[in-house]
């Protein structure tokens, strides 16, 4: 290893990394130092095919030149406008723009910094609308095991993995969970979506958790049309759609979190363009901006924005929530260059056009040793392993970054999302480097799980490190 190469490594001590084992990582520290197109460079210069667009927000690969380029000159022309009592034009620009990309009748948008203040604005939006219209004892938020809806206190209330809840108290009250769709005994390796079980499974939304709550007391529902974070997810044929009907029938807001599931994830805008099912709020961000400047947005139907300029003490402010950088300059900058690249670039067919591709490479994964399950929709599919606490899927990540892929690891599944300008070549790639990557986990037993037979190099980095802090 040169000098130069020790020298680029940064002082490990200071940043507390998210969602992270930080003293594992800062003992293999796993660094990119640059990216483009479909790829990253690591510190050691080699070339690592991103397989998750980042952290599924990258939608039209890296270094995007018409990005730079626009936030670049909104940041020498306007750098920030005060978000409150004032604007500026690009935002109500970028807004016009989102709201024609939205499902129909998604025409009226709140800018957030992320997914998870979209996923808080849409739940404080239903509480708000329902008081605003005369209605305040609908007060009760329905989410749905293993959602993910970022981590702030309203969206680790409704979201349903425990591991994100247990170290922060109660969180929010007066919030309840439905089922959620994975059945593995039924639908195990399934292609695409499940065709079983769908119906009845929305059912029991009705059945029991309005039985128990009385409708009139629920202000929503929110839901991922395919759960991502929690390992792929695919909901059954009919689900939504019947979702949809039930809350239509007892005045419920039904809310898409769309965080991962928009932009053309699925092969179509989002997963209610893809499932011809409308919400009443969408939320989205990561590819809202192809993940170069944070921003999130929540997108609601007109009437519900009616109801609070009608409603409202004329003067008054109708919805008193907002954020410091809502509709930053740079960002609204950035939502407009990514949605002329989409536009351009016709990414959300493209999506669609090699979704089947996709799903035939990651089904022949099919097979391998630990591999549980194999799901897919769209540019999306998830790999699951037999019940490690995260083990081999963990080890399968470490080893497929030896191998110069990047994937995500989250518990005892291994996702992949790459970006809409991947090329089948690559796709190849992603799944042939994950075969070789399961084969060698396996083929080394108990000792295929000890983190430090991977990653040599990152290994030594950090032993420099902790000798020259």
């Amino acid at each position: 290893m040169s000098k130069s190469e020790q020298a680029e490594l940064p002082n490990l001590s200071h940043y507390w990394v998210p969602f992270t084992a930080n003293r594992q990582f800062k003992a293999m520290p796993r660094l990119f130092k640059a990216a483009k197109g479909n790829y990253y460079t690591s510190m050691d210069g080699r070339q690592i095919l991103d397989g998750t667009a980042g952290l599924w927000c990258v939608p039209a690969g890296h270094g995007r030149e018409e990005i730079a380029v626009a936030v670049a000159n909104q940041l020498r022309t306007l750098d920030y406008a005060p978000a409150f009592q004032s604007s500026h034009p690009l935002a109500f620009e970028a807004a016009t723009r989102l709201a024609a990309y939205m499902p129909t009748g998604l025409d009226r948008i709140f800018f957030t910094n992320s997914g998870s203040e979209s996923a808080d604005t849409a739940l404080k939006i239903a509480l708000a609308y329902h008081r605003v219209a005369g209605n305040p004892l609908r007060n009760k938020l329905i989410g749905r095991e293993r959602g993910y809806h970022g981590v702030n206190f309203g969206g680790i209330s409704v979201g349903g993995i425990a591991g994100n809840r247990k170290a922060f108290g109660n969180a929010l009250s007066g919030v309840d969970h439905i089922r959620h769709p994975l059945d593995i005994e039924k639908n195990a390796f399934t292609k695409g979506i499940p065709q079983d079980g769908g119906i009845a499974l929305a059912n029991e939304f009705e059945q029991r958790m309005l039985t128990l709550h009385d409708p009139s007391t629920i202000a929503a529902l929110i839901v991922e049309p395919m759960q991502g974070s929690a390992g792929v997810i695919v909901p059954p044929a009919g689900y939504l759609k019947r979702l949809r009907e039930i809350c239509t029938k007892h005045g419920i807001l039904l809310i898409f979190d769309e965080v991962i599931t928009g932009f053309g994830r699925l092969g179509a805008k989002f997963g209610a363009d893809y499932f011809d099912v409308i919400p009443d709020m969408l939320t989205c961000a990561k590819g809202l901006t192809n993940g170069v400047v944070p921003m999130g947005a929540v997108a609601v139907k007109r009437e519900i924005y009616d109801a609070f300029m009608q409603n409202s003490a004329v003067g008054s402010i109708e919805l008193p929530h907002g954020y410091t950088y809502s509709a930053i300059p740079i960002a609204c900058a950035a939502v407009i260059a990514t949605q002329d690249i989409f536009a351009a670039e016709k990414l959300e067919a493209r999506a669609a056009g090699l979704s089947t591709y996709l799903e035939s490479a990651a089904h022949s994964l099919k097979g391998l040793p630990m591999v549980k399950d194999i799901r897919n929709i769209g540019l999306v599919a998830g790999i699951e392993f037999e019940a490690k606490a995260g083990a081999s899927a963990f080890a399968v990540y470490l080893k497929c970054y030896e191998l110069g892929l990047h994937v995500r690891y989250t518990g005892d599944i291994i996702a992949i999302s790459p970006p809409l300008t991947i090329e089948k070549h690559e796709i190849d790639r992603i799944f042939n480097t994950l075969a070789d990557a399961i084969k060698y986990v396996a083929s080394q037993g108990e000792a295929g799980l000890d983190v430090s037979r991977y990653l040599k190099n990152e290994q030594q980095w950090a032993l420099h490190q902790q000798h020259t802090i």
